[in-house]
């Protein structure tokens, strides 16, 4: 019955608009969905836990940091499954354990089950299902692939702006406990019913080929899918430099999200209007993001790459020129900025520099590396504002790290080369 059904909304969807555009739907849904394993609603739980549990804020910050690293260090293996089975299968199973995962963790009763919760929150929703929405847009789209992503990563500013209340009302209205039943129901009611009814992995799965080109006539077999392997892209100089600028941006993206109004407030903004900021990035982000997939589609990777590390040493450096409102607007619209072009980029260029065939356990190993990044991110400005009481200085030592690694990109990153069918 389920294959039937899938047939026929497939047949009715594929006779207008190409199918990647509903490929693309489901996958910035998903990303929507991630809300629950990501930085900005588990860390509204920490209070309630807190004092339900008896722990030091220390002790819940160093589960979660340690679940976070030890989740990224998974992911190469969950990349090796999507090459094999393909994101559109590994999908349902990673949001079905994601929703039991979240129902689990309202029964946390110690720091040990804490710990393994935030592991399988992190694991299945920061890190598996962004990376299966990356690979399954990347292989429904290729010369409007950067537009495509940039769409998808919609789905992350949009549970920026809405999963925080709904959190925050649920632990006022049923406690934090019942909340995280309601947050995996409502997991499975949102993505399941579209996962299993409506994807496909690749477009020659289904007759069709990527970004609606002319589809397979009748007989004709689909071109073989072209890529470098994982052992051959470990050889190539392009990944090391792919890996360092993703590596800085997301480590210092994620220092910049925890710190946000702390950094704000030591400049003189009252709590309210810091908070407001977030606001300002959010849009800011949602809006730049397809103009960001736009520039990727049309000019070369190498200098958008450039661009985008000066971005985000632009954004460390002009939290440290905070004066008032109006310059507080300023960093967070360059912040927002930063957010599109970090979001877009985590999934646009693995598939251009090294091929669709072998998509998943590559970016399955670089996105390992990002997420230990993101997991070191708030150390230094924490580490900074105890020794020093400020964040400026230390702002300004980590502004480096992007900037060194686009002068290494400008000198030394190749252009993209794939392998012959």
């Amino acid at each position: 019955m389920l294959n039937a059904a899938r047939a026929v909304l497939f047949r009715r969807l594929s006779a207008g608009p190409y199918y990647g555009w509903t490929i693309l739907g489901v996958a910035a849904l998903i990303m929507f969905g991630t809300g629950p394993g990501q930085s900005h609603l588990i860390g509204l739980f920490f209070d309630p836990i807190q004092a339900d549990l008896g722990l030091d804020r220390t002790d819940i910050a160093l589960a979660y940091g340690g679940a976070t690293l030890a989740a990224a260090f998974l992911l190469p293996r969950m990349g090796r499954l999507v090459d094999r089975n393909g994101p559109a299968r590994m999908l349902w199973l990673i949001v079905f354990g994601f929703g039991l995962s979240a129902i689990g963790f309202g029964f946390a009763a110690s720091w040990l089950y804490l710990a393994i919760g935030f592991g399988f929150l992190r694991f299945l929703g920061q890190g598996s299902l962004m990376l299966n929405c990356a690979n399954l847009t990347s292989q429904w789209f290729d010369k409007r692939r950067g537009f495509a992503l940039g769409l998808m990563a919609l789905g992350f500013p949009i549970s920026i702006a809405l999963h925080p209340p709904l959190a925050q009302w649920l632990i006022a209205t049923v406690g934090w406990r019942e909340a995280w039943l309601w947050l995996g129901l409502m997991t499975w009611a949102m993505l399941l019913p579209p996962i299993l009814l409506l994807l496909y992995n690749r477009p020659e799965d289904v007759g069709l080929r990527p970004d609606g080109a002319a589809a397979l006539k009748f007989g004709e077999s689909a071109p073989a899918l072209v890529g470098h392997d994982r052992a051959t892209a470990l050889r190539m100089p392009a990944f090391y430099l792919i890996v360092a600028g993703l590596f800085a941006m997301s480590m210092l993206m994620t220092c910049l999200h925890v710190e946000f109004t702390g950094i704000l407030k030591s400049h003189g903004l009252d709590p309210q209007t810091a908070a407001s900021m977030f606001t300002v990035t959010g849009v800011s982000a949602a809006c730049l993001m397809p103009l960001v997939g736009r520039c990727l589609d049309a000019l070369p990777p190498k200098w958008m790459f450039f661009g985008g590390l000066c971005i985000q040493a632009a954004s460390l450096l002009s939290a440290t020129m905070v004066e008032g409102v109006s310059s507080a607007v300023v960093f967070a619209l360059i912040f927002g900025l930063n957010n599109a072009v970090t979001m877009t980029y985590v999934g646009f260029f693995w598939p251009r520099y090294f091929g669709r065939k072998h998509l998943g356990s590559i970016q399955g190993t670089g996105q390992m590396i990002m997420i230990i990044g993101a997991s070191i991110g708030p150390l230094p400005l924490g580490w900074a504002l105890d020794r020093f009481a400020n964040y400026d200085g230390m702002l300004q030592v980590l502004a480096l790290l992007p900037l060194t690694v686009a002068v290494a990109v400008a000198i030394l990153m190749p252009a993209p080369k794939l392998p012959e069918a």
